[in-house]
């Protein structure tokens, strides 16, 4: 086995859920320890038709915010792989980009 030591680190999601009648609002917000943030949003909608049961629209919205944070965090990634990670063009110096 390795004696490397592992790092670990530690990453907060917070979901705000907000209710306005039969529309449920929510927000993922992930924190990194370096204090960078990336937002996701997602709402649901209540079918006046359906029972009311708020804890659904609040699972669907807070799903589909978490989605979106998906989403959204995959973009950060790929946009920092383009910019800081993988072999320099010997040409420019520059990182590769994609195709």
């Amino acid at each position: 086995m390795d004696d490397k030591k592992m790092d670990d680190k530690s990453w907060t999601v917070r979901i705000h859920i907000t209710e306005d009648g039969d529309d449920t609002l929510a927000e993922a917000v992930l924190t990194t320890p370096d204090t960078s943030t990336v937002t996701g949003r997602g709402a649901a909608h209540r079918n006046p038709v359906d029972r009311s049961v708020p804890e659904i629209g609040d699972e669907l919205a807070a799903c589909r915010a978490l989605e979106d944070l998906t989403l959204r965090l995959h973009e950060v990634t790929s946009d920092d792989i383009v910019a800081l990670a993988g072999p320099a063009d010997r040409v420019t110096g520059g990182a590769w980009e994609r195709p």
